[in-house]
């Protein structure tokens, strides 16, 4: 069995466990004079059931990591660079990655995308670890439950990798301290393959306790999503039916791990300010105006709070996440909107309004976040109308949560418009001073970082 490298801070459970391990048997004077190695646990510490579940504890914190947090020091995580990418977010820092990435002009070798790349892949990793672990050490049915969710967090990874980066990603493993060099994969079979990640996870996931429940609602969701796109509405809308509205699935933040990396970016530092639909320089097509909205979804501050970390940037500050708020990975109103986008799939407008209309009407919550009642929407009066409708609430509900640059995506590939019908079009503003216009990319490039595996050779294509 291989080394395994503690490189997180938020793996601060595996580090606890493997500590408590090995310190029970040693000679403090002797020890003390012996070469130290903190960040590495040794094969000998991890031959037990208690330290597979450490592996499992720190899994689950690399996949939080991977998704809302990256490597600390203002590197974030995927969900995080999304947002950038899409309307959600628009940069008032002067890092010229994150400029590039909101104007969507990333470069294939870019310093910030790249470990956001290498994160998630080691998530999957994290796991695949945690699951062999767990498999040999542990037969119990907590055993059991954390695999489960050891497969679903490989499944979530493998689906929102394949949302958002370019046709021809490779998902490889490493087996005896061995890279396994895979093929590149078309995104709609990355997507296949979380779904077979999933499938795995629920036959594990057997139990009828709350905690099982849980996580098998948040498998059956992450598996919808990965049917949605595939253009499978109807099979996504069956799985997730009887997942009450109320239903969180959440990551969870703390000072003493790591920080809600949406606070950190936003009100901490003010690198991300809220997206709207009008800069400097004019009028951003396509945009939700976000930041000026008014929408109890999308809690926005601007007066008092100044200017952006690039010192030039008119600041609005996203409040939805307090340090250590928790985030919905998986929630049931995500499950409603799956249905509701079923019906409008089916021309069913009315039965769409149905499900939208229900959860405005009834007070939500998102994480910790408290959404009262909202009135109730007009019928749009055709299939376009409600296109755009449907989606505009469907940001407002998921707001950076990793749903919004996949839902771009679908809606220049499932629904047929074009890109700049769709992403944020016009005149760029970057530190606060009108510099060129959008780009035209809708889907992030696979790294230069990738190019170790022989048979990578660059995207496939970059189309939605």
């Amino acid at each position: 069995m291989k080394n395994y490298l503690i490189r997180a801070r938020g793996a601060a459970a595996v580090a606890i466990a493997a500590a408590g391990l090995m310190l029970g048997a040693c000679n403090a004077q002797h020890e003390l004079l012996q070469p130290q190695q903190p960040g590495v646990i040794l094969p000998s510490a991890i031959s037990s059931a208690t330290a597979a579940d450490a592996l499992y504890a720190g899994a689950m914190a690399k996949w939080n990591q991977a998704m809302n947090f990256g490597t600390g020091n203002n590197q974030e995580g995927l969900w995080n660079w999304e947002a950038l990418f899409t309307d959600e977010l628009r940069s008032s820092d002067t890092f010229s990655q994150r400029n590039d990435d909101d104007q969507r002009n990333l470069a294939t070798n870019d310093g910030v995308l790249t470990p956001i790349y290498q994160q998630a892949q080691q998530a999957r990793g994290r796991a695949r670890d945690a699951i062999n672990a767990l498999l040999k050490y542990d037969t119990t049915p907590t055993g059991q439950q954390h695999i489960g969710e050891m497969y679903l967090a490989m499944g979530y990874v493998e689906m929102e990798m394949s949302a958002v980066f370019c046709n021809g990603i490779p998902f490889g493993e490493t087996v005896n301290n061995v890279p396994q060099y895979t093929q590149p994969l078309m995104d709609a079979d990355g997507s296949k393959l979380a779904m077979s990640r999933i499938d795995t996870a629920l036959t594990y996931l057997t139990g009828s306790d709350a905690g099982t429940t849980n996580i098998k609602n948040a498998a059956l969701i992450t598996k919808a999503r990965a049917l949605v796109d595939l253009g499978q509405f109807a099979q996504a809308a069956a799985l997730v039916t009887g997942i009450p509205t109320s239903f969180q699935y959440n990551f969870n933040y703390s000072q003493t791990t790591f920080d809600n990396e949406w606070w950190v970016m936003g009100p901490s530092v003010k690198r991300y300010n809220a997206g709207d639909s009008v800069d400097v320089a004019g009028r951003i097509l396509n945009a939700i105006p976000f930041a000026e909205l008014g929408d109890p979804r999308v809690q926005v501050a601007h007066i008092g709070v100044g200017a952006g970390e690039d010192g030039h940037s008119d600041y609005y500050q996203v409040n939805n996440w307090g340090r250590d708020d928790p985030v919905p990975v998986a929630s049931g109103i995500d499950a409603r909107l799956i249905e509701a986008e079923a019906k409008l799939q089916g021309g069913d407008i009315a039965g769409m309004m149905t499900i939208l209309n229900a959860l405005r009407t009834s007070p939500e919550v998102i994480g910790v976040m408290k959404v009262p009642a909202m009135a109730a929407l007009p019928t749009p009066p055709d299939q376009p109308s409600a296109v755009q409708l449907f989606f505009r609430e469907k940001a407002l509900w998921q707001f950076e949560r990793g749903y919004r640059m996949d839902d771009l995506r679908r809606m220049v590939r499932q629904y047929h418009l074009a890109q700049n019908q769709v992403f944020p079009t016009g005149p760029f503003v970057r530190n606060g001073t009108p510099s060129g216009n959008f780009g035209t990319q809708v889907a992030f490039p696979v790294p230069d970082y990738e190019m170790v595996n022989p048979n990578f050779h660059g995207c496939i294509d970059t189309n939605a």
